[in-house]
C-alpha cells in the first residue's frame, strides 16, 4: 500500500476514504436496428418476473458482468452501488422480506422519457437501449432509469450495464403540491379566527407550545433546501443560523464572488430561477434570492440565533437544545426546544483549514487571514505600490489574487503542488453539455440521468471528458506551464467532478485569471513550502522571501466532522463516521444519510447536490418519523 508522502496530490482522497477504481466498458457488437422499445418492454418483463418469482438466481441473468445497481431509498434505506450480478444477487437474498421494488415500468408519461438508442460512454462507441422508468416499491414511489447492452458473450442476449432506481415519495404521505396543494382558506363562520399572516407568525416563531420536528443549523442552500422538502411533507421544521439574514453565509464572502456553476445546474425546488437570471449568479444576487425563497416557501428561520447547549437522549430518541434568538426588535431570548432530529448543514467543507505557521503574531503587514475572512481588496492610491500574497491556487485563490490584481496590487499565488484547470466555457460545455443547459432536459429528468450513471462509471467517463477539454484548453495550459504553474488532471485523469467528490478540492474553474498568470501579471511561487512568516512577507523552504502588504490563505476547509466536535462534543463527534470522500462502494460517505448518531443529519454540498439530495434526505426523517423505517434497518 502506497504511503501518503508517495500518493499524488491530484490523487489525494479523504482520510479513511477509498481511491475509486474507474468501470470498464464490456464489448457490445454494432447496432444496426432495433426496436428500442421492444428492447426495453421485454428486459423489464423478464426482470419483475424474475423479481418476483421464488428464486432470485434468475436476476442474475439480466445483469452483464461488469454492471451495476445503483439505488437511492428503494432496496434499501441507504445509498448503494451494488455492482456485478453476484453482488445484485446476494444483496436481494439478505433482505429480510425480500426486495422492498414490487415493480419497474417504462416511464410513458412524455415522449422524451420512451427507450430510444443511447451511448452509454463519453465517446459515443458503447451504445445501447436506454429508458427512464417507475418504480413502485412496498411503501413509495420513485423513478428510474437503465440502460441495456447486448452481451456478445451469451449470444448478443439484451442484459442491464446501469440500473438505477430511487424513491421519490412514501405512499399516503406524499408532498403538498399539484393536486395535494392546500386549498388555502377554510370557509364558514369561524369566531375569532387567525388570518394567513397571524398563524404563519404563530408557527414561525413556534409560539405556545409548538415544537420543531426537525432543527437546521445554517440557512444555506442545504438548510433551505432540506427545509422546503421537509415542510411539503407536513414535518415540523425550524432553521437557526448565527448571521443577521438569509443570504449572509454569500453575502459575506469576497466582493468578486461569482457562481463558477451555470444557472441550469443550480436550480432550488419548486421555485426555478427565472428565464432571464444570468448564466453566473453573483453572490449578493444568490443571497436576494435565498432571501426571498425563505419567503415565498414559509420556511421557520430564526436568523442571529446560536446553539448554546445540546444533549441527546438515547431512550427518548430526542434532542433538548438551548437556542439564544437576538430577534428584530433587539431583545434576546433563549429558548429551549426538543427535536427529534438535528441537521448540520453549515456547509459540506466544515471549519476553515487555516495552517499554522511560524511568526503569524509577528506580521507587520495590513492582513493576514483566511480567504472566508477576505472581504475584498481595496482600491490603492496612484503611485502606490502594494504587495499580495495568496497561498492557494483553486477557485478561491484565483478569485482572490484576481480581485487584488484589479485594485492595482502586485500579486503572486503561492501553488505548492498541481491543480486541475479548466477553461469555463470549454469545460462545462463538455461536463454539462446536453443536461444542464439552454433548452436542455427538464431539471429532473437531467437529475435523474445524471445521477443514474454509478460513480466509477462516471469516473471511466470523465477520463474520456477530461481529455477533451484538455483538447480544447490546450493553449491556454500551454500558456499556464510556461508561466511556471503546475496542472495535472485530476484523480486517475479523471477530472473535476472526481476532485470534487474524492477531495472536496484541488481545482480551478477558470473565468480570466489564468490569462493574467500567462501574461505575468499575476506572478506564481510554485512546488515550496512555507517555514515562516516574516514580519514582512514570507520565507519559503527554498530561502526565499516573498514581500508583502497582505497575505490571505485560500487553503480549504476541515472536514465537517470537525465542525460536529466543536458544536456538539466529543461525544457525538466519536459516533459520527466522516463526511465526504468514497465509500467501498463508491458513494459519498455520510453525507445526506444515516451519520452513525440516530438523530443528526450531515447535509452539504453545491446547488445541485442540495436540491437532489433534499429531497431523499426529507424522505428519509418522513419514514421514521411516520414509523415506517427504524434507524437500524438496513
Amino acid at each position: 500500500m502506497a504511503t501518503a508522502a508517495a500518493i499524488q496530490s491530484y490523487n489525494r482522497v479523504e482520510p479513511g476514504s477509498n481511491q475509486l477504481a474507474p468501470a470498464s466498458y464490456p464489448d457490445t457488437g454494432a447496432i444496426s436496428s432495433v426496436d428500442a422499445n421492444a428492447v426495453a418492454t421485454e428486459w423489464l418483463e423478464s426482470f419483475n418476473q424474475a423479481l418476483s418469482g421464488p428464486d432470485l438466481s434468475a436476476v442474475k441473468q439480466l445483469f452483464l458482468q461488469g454492471s451495476c445497481w445503483r439505488d437511492q431509498l428503494a432496496l434499501s434505506w441507504d445509498y448503494r452501488s451494488l455492482y456485478g450480478p453476484d453482488t445484485i444477487i446476494s444483496f436481494l437474498k439478505s433482505a429480510a422480506n425480500g426486495s422492498r421494488v414490487v415493480s419497474i415500468k417504462i416511464d410513458s408519461s412524455d415522449a422524451t422519457r420512451k427507450p430510444s438508442i443511447a451511448a452509454v460512454d463519453f465517446k459515443g462507441k458503447v451504445n445501447g437501449v436506454a429508458s427512464f422508468l417507475t418504480v413502485e416499491t412496498d411503501v413509495g414511489r420513485g423513478r428510474g432509469f437503465v440502460r441495456l447492452l447486448q452481451d456478445t458473450l451469451d449470444d448478443n442476449k439484451w442484459k442491464a450495464f446501469t440500473l438505477f432506481t430511487a424513491m421519490y415519495e412514501l405512499k399516503g404521505h406524499e408532498e403538498t403540491t399539484g393536486g395535494n396543494r392546500p386549498h388555502g382558506v377554510d370557509h364558514g363562520g369561524q369566531p375569532g379566527r387567525k388570518n394567513w399572516q397571524e398563524r404563519r407568525i404563530a408557527t414561525e416563531n413556534y409560539e405556545g407550545d409548538l415544537e420543531p420536528t426537525v432543527l437546521i443549523l445554517g440557512a444555506g442552500q442545504g438548510g433551505l433546501t432540506t427545509a422546503a422538502r421537509l415542510h411539503q411533507l407536513k414535518v415540523p421544521t425550524l432553521i437557526v443560523d448565527k448571521n443577521p439574514r438569509v443570504g449572509d453565509n454569500w453575502r459575506n464572502r469576497y466582493h468578486q464572488l461569482v457562481l463558477h456553476d451555470p444557472v441550469w445546474y443550480d436550480h432550488l425546488p419548486y421555485v426555478p430561477f427565472p428565464s432571464h437570471w444570468p448564466i453566473f449568479t453573483p453572490k449578493d444576487k444568490l443571497a436576494e434570492w435565498f432571501e426571498s425563497y425563505a419567503r415565498l416557501l414559509e420556511l421557520n428561520v430564526w436568523n442571529s440565533t446560536t446553539l448554546t447547549d445540546a444533549k441527546w437522549d438515547d431512550e427518548k430518541r430526542q434532542w433538548t437544545v438551548t437556542l439564544t434568538r437576538k430577534k428584530a426588535s433587539g431583545a434576546v431570548e433563549t429558548r429551549t426546544l426538543h427535536p427529534r432530529h438535528v441537521i448540520l448543514a453549515t456547509g459540506h467543507c466544515g471549519e476553515m483549514k487555516m495552517p499554522l505557521i511560524k511568526g503569524m503574531d509577528d506580521f507587520k503587514g495590513d492582513k493576514l487571514c483566511h480567504s472566508s475572512e477576505f472581504r475584498g481588496a481595496e482600491q490603492i492610491s496612484e503611485g502606490q505600490t502594494k504587495r499580495a500574497i495568496v497561498v492557494g491556487s483553486c477557485n478561491s485563490g484565483h478569485d482572490v489574487a484576481q480581485d487584488f490584481y484589479e485594485h492595482g496590487y502586485d500579486v503572486t499565488i503561492v501553488q505548492r503542488s498541481s491543480t486541475y484547470v479548466m477553461s469555463s466555457k470549454n469545460g462545462l460545455d463538455v461536463l454539462l453539455g446536453g443536461l444542464y443547459e439552454e433548452g436542455g432536459p427538464e431539471t429532473e429528468d437531467a437529475d435523474l440521468i445524471f445521477m443514474s450513471i454509478p460513480n466509477a462509471m462516471l469516473k471511466r467517463m470523465h477520463q474520456d471528458a477530461t481529455a477533451e477539454i484538455t483538447r480544447r484548453d490546450e493553449t491556454l495550459r500551454k500558456g499556464l506551464k510556461q508561466a511556471g504553474f503546475s496542472l495535472d488532471d485530476g484523480p486517475d485523469d479523471a477530472g473535476l467532478f472526481m476532485k470534487y467528490f474524492q477531495r472536496g478540492g484541488g481545482f480551478h474553474i477558470d473565468a480570466g485569471c489564468s490569462q493574467l498568470i500567462i501574461d505575468g501579471k499575476i506572478k506564481i511561487k510554485q512546488g515550496q513550502e512555507i517555514k515562516e512568516v516574516k514580519p514582512n512577507g514570507l520565507l519559503f523552504t527554498d530561502g526565499e522571501v516573498l514581500e508583502a502588504d497582505e497575505i490571505i490563505f485560500a487553503t480549504g476547509y476541515e472536514n465537517m466532522r470537525g465542525t460536529a466536535r466543536k458544536i456538539f462534543g466529543n461525544e457525538l463527534a466519536e459516533r459520527v463516521k466522516d463526511v465526504w470522500g468514497f465509500d467501498q462502494e463508491g458513494e459519498v460517505r455520510t453525507m445526506w444519510r444515516r451519520s452513525g448518531h440516530p438523530g443528526f443529519w450531515f447535509f452539504g454540498g453545491n446547488l445541485a447536490l442540495c436540491r437532489y439530495y433534499s429531497r431523499l434526505l426529507a424522505l428519509q426523517i418522513k419514514a421514521m418519523e411516520e414509523g415506517i423505517m427504524q434507524y437500524e434497518n438496513p
